[in-house]
């Protein structure tokens, strides 16, 4: 069974609630895309693109995920990411070797530059976040990360229902209540 979408009637959904509901649509879309370019900027001078330091990011996480497994994680077409790859093995960044119990399965390990490098972006993030969330406390700081995971958990949930919902369509007007 499917997992119901309760949408709020819009005759008793008020004017300020629709107001601070989009406003936090819209804080979530420019905090997201502000940071990412400001994070770009701050990280230009170690010569990497975002495309590049997230891979990098993401393998420092789970060093040795296939391909696939990685694909899936940025949430990116393995077409890309396989060209993505190529251009870090070129460079020295990653290597990439087959899987021992399956040999047509590529996994991807980061090289000893990647490791230097992570210690010089771990640096650089450091200072980005102490520019970025000047004026919270640590209180706010960590009233921050626990709200954001918060949200970040109730969206994988939300994401993990559509994708456990796809024999079963949920219909969204079917369960609208007041």
């Amino acid at each position: 069974m499917g997992t119901v979408c309760v949408v709020q009637d819009p005759t008793v959904y008020s004017e300020e609630q629709r107001q601070r509901d989009v406003k936090l649509g819209f804080l979530f879309h420019d905090v997201s895309r502000l940071r990412r370019k400001a994070y770009d900027e701050f990280m230009r001078p170690l010569g990497i693109t975002r495309a590049r330091w997230w891979v990098i990011a993401n393998l420092s996480r789970r060093d040795g995920m296939t391909q696939t497994e990685l694909a899936d994680l940025m949430d990116v077409g393995k077409p890309n990411l396989g060209n993505l790859i190529a251009h870090l093995e070129l460079d020295g960044w990653v290597t990439r070797w087959s899987d021992l119990k399956d040999r047509r399965v590529k996994r991807v390990y980061l090289t000893s530059n990647s490791q230097k490098l992570l210690s010089k972006m771990m640096a650089y993030e450091r200072a980005f976040n102490q520019q970025a969330l000047r004026g919270l406390s640590d209180a706010d700081h960590e009233s921050l990360l626990m709200l954001l995971t918060t949200v970040r958990n109730s969206l994988l949930g939300m994401d993990n229902s559509r994708t456990s919902d796809r024999e079963g369509s949920v219909n969204l007007n079917s369960s609208i209540r007041g």
